[in-house]
């Protein structure tokens, strides 16, 4: 087996949405493609997933995976903030993770109302109202405050320095042991420029690819003295 077998991770991964009326809603860029991928190293490193999804994300492949890989993977999907919170407060809040990865694009407003139906088509103008919803990565953390937790910082058009000081400022306000850094521009078909910064402001790793963010992450946590076994 690989540096991680018998840990137990969480994943979040994949778009999200807010319905406006019962066939419309926002969304977000989101594919799932870094979670999947996240997903499928850290399987093939001997850990158990359990990987909540977005509706219409990528997901691992078993057709890739042997069968014990697939064994140690459990898949459940989500559309809305609030299938999110009732999975994570009620289905999965017993459970204990060692690792927990929030690479979920949860929105950050949703619609105040969900119309009945199907809105008329006929208005020139439809005026949607917008709330902000619960900050999921804090309710993650209150839940599992041992576990190792990775977060997530994307952000557009900013400098390197800027975006590791951002970085550095969400990991110290959510808690977490690790953010991955990235710039919405630095993104395109394989290319994934990204950083990891650790708790002490330090970059753990530069990313060329999506591919190597997830490789980056299980030899992280490989290192990790309470999780890894060190190859």
């Amino acid at each position: 087996m690989g540096c991680l077998e018998g840990v137990h991770v969480m994943i979040t991964s994949g778009p999200m949405r807010g319905y406006i009326d019962a066939v419309r809603y926002i969304s977000n860029t989101s594919t799932g493609k870094l979670g999947t991928m996240i997903a499928t190293e850290l399987l093939k490193s001997g850990a158990c997933v359990t990987f909540i999804y977005g509706a219409g994300s990528s997901i691992p492949d078993s057709t890739f995976l042997d069968n014990d890989c697939a064994r140690r993977l459990m898949l459940i999907e989500i559309e809305t903030i609030d299938d999110l919170v009732n999975t994570i407060q009620g289905k999965l809040k017993d459970n204990s993770f060692d690792v927990i990865v929030h690479a979920m694009a949860v929105l950050d407003y949703t619609p105040e109302a969900r119309s009945q139906g199907k809105i008329p088509s006929s208005k020139d103008k439809l005026v949607v109202t917008f709330v902000k919803t619960p900050k999921v990565i804090k309710l993650i953390r209150r839940l599992w405050p041992h576990a190792f937790f990775i977060g997530f910082k994307l952000e557009a058009g900013l400098s390197r320095d800027a975006l590791i000081e951002r970085t550095y400022a969400s990991l110290i306000e959510n808690g977490a042991d690790l953010v991955v850094a990235n710039n919405q521009d630095e993104i395109a078909g394989n290319k994934h420029q990204a950083y990891l910064v650790n708790s002490q402001k330090n970059i753990e790793s530069c990313c060329e690819t999506k591919q190597d963010i997830a490789k980056a992450l299980v030899t992280v946590l490989s290192k990790y003295p309470k999780l890894g076994k060190a190859e």
